[in-house]
């Protein structure tokens, strides 16, 4: 049983290169509708050299919000095309939370990226409401900075220990 499905999956993700928009949205649909059983299928095609299967796996990670797939898409934030990055973010943003132990830790080690800071600030900015404020805009005015490569690490590292030590990142990977 669990073979036939991954089966269905594995012809699913070919499918989001097709150049018909109307198969390739309905694999999309599909995979969306599989959930967390997709998730490492779609994370292994955010690296396919194609285009399409990259953004439609984009997107359906960020309609599945699997905080297991946070990693990939902070990743993803380096994509070298810029919607596919968007994409990416929109996923982080709609995980809220659940995909901040991977930004701050991808900030923390990776700041040198210019894309990663531009990705990061997009979900951020979007997060920074409510009881999260305080804890991210520090890192928001770092990642503004003129020096934000070496200002972004310490914000994010402090940001991360206040998030984990008000209990908001307690059940996180």
């Amino acid at each position: 049983m669990a073979q036939d499905a991954n089966a269905t999956i594995k012809k699913l993700i070919e499918a989001l290169s097709n150049h018909d928009d109307f198969s390739r949205v309905e694999a999309r649909k599909a995979l969306e509708s599989m959930g967390r059983k997709a998730v490492p299928f779609l994370v292994a095609a955010l690296k396919d050299p194609d285009y399409l299967r990259r953004w439609e796996a984009a997107k359906a990670l960020g309609e599945i919000r699997d905080p297991k797939a946070a990693p990939a898409l902070v990743m993803v934030l380096e994509d070298e095309e810029f919607d596919i990055r968007w994409l990416a973010a929109r996923g982080l943003i709609e995980m809220n939370v659940k995909g901040l132990k991977p930004l701050f830790r991808a900030l923390i080690e990776h700041a040198d990226s210019g894309s990663l800071r531009e990705g990061a600030h997009h979900v951020l900015h979007d997060l920074a409401k409510g009881e999260l404020r305080k804890y991210l805009a520090p890192v928001l005015i770092a990642l503004e900075d003129m020096d934000s490569a070496v200002q972004v690490p310490i914000a994010a590292s402090h940001a991360l220990e206040a998030l984990t030590k008000a209990k908001i990142l307690k059940i996180f990977h």
